[in-house]
């Protein structure tokens, strides 16, 4: 039997992973809201892998609390994720994927490309994905992950605000659109570059969000949290003191009436 996992988050995302570190020998220690994650840390002090599987606005408060003997050990797989976003918790060392496909309730995942993967516990993650026919891959360097996570920012971001706009699936945005896409895209990578402390490489980044496209083109642009995710970007571009005109102006036409 192989070493146990905790896994902290029991939704779509959560369930899907754990499936896989099943089927691959690991037992699992799921972990909810109303678990005592102290006494938890007691009966496994010890786990092969502590994954956090929670939304983005719930993952400061899950890390703020987390018990010291699962901080060297983590595996981090949220949206909007970047290094700060561990760094600030004093976390050095996580493992963490950026996960290409959606698991929506009622239905089995889909998959829009491979999901990249880095950290000391990768090959748990790769291994459990690769046993459900989920392809994953294991980057090179903390540099390549750095960039894998802001090109999954740049895709989530660019299709989400664009379609409070024009709706209607990826295809269509970059097909019709794409004067939009790229303008809301540039506004979008002056955000993360402000995030990282470094420009980005934005040709390469646009190619990836294509490759994301041409993975599931009609995946529909518009999900529940795109007003959000656009609030809280322009939230970081006035902290940041970027302009972001594009997406001031769609966050207007999304309030009027």
């Amino acid at each position: 039997m192989q070493e146990p996992v905790v896994v902290i988050g029991i939704g779509e995302m959560g369930g899907v992973f754990t499936r896989g570190l099943l089927r691959t020998g690991h037992p699992v220690y799921p972990v909810s809201r109303r678990s005592n994650i102290d006494a938890y840390a007691r009966t496994v002090p010890d786990p092969a892998l502590v994954l956090v599987a929670v939304g983005e606005k719930d993952l400061h408060p899950v890390l703020e609390s987390l018990p010291t003997v699962w901080r060297d050990r983590l595996g981090l797989l949220q949206n909007e994720l970047l290094p700060r976003d561990w760094q600030r918790h004093g976390i050095t060392n996580p493992t963490v994927i950026s996960v290409w496909f959606e698991k929506k309730k009622g239905h089995d995942y889909k998959v829009l490309v491979p999901s990249p993967v880095f950290g000391p516990r990768a090959a748990i993650l790769e291994e459990a994905l690769e046993s459900l026919d989920i392809p994953c891959w294991e980057v090179a360097s903390e540099e390549e992950m750095e960039y894998e996570l802001v090109r999954k920012n740049v895709y989530i971001l660019t299709t989400n605000i664009c379609g409070l706009v024009v709706g209607g699936d990826v295809d269509t945005l970059w097909q019709r659109h794409q004067d939009l896409a790229r303008a809301v895209a540039d506004e979008v990578m002056d955000i993360q570059a402000w995030l990282v402390g470094h420009e980005v490489e934005r040709e390469r980044l646009i190619e990836g969000m294509v490759e994301a496209i041409q993975g599931d083109l009609h995946h529909q642009c518009m999900g529940r949290s795109a007003p959000a995710r656009l609030a809280r970007a322009i939230e970081i571009a006035d902290e940041a003191g970027l302009a972001v005109p594009k997406l001031r102006d769609i966050q207007a036409q999304a309030k009027a009436p």
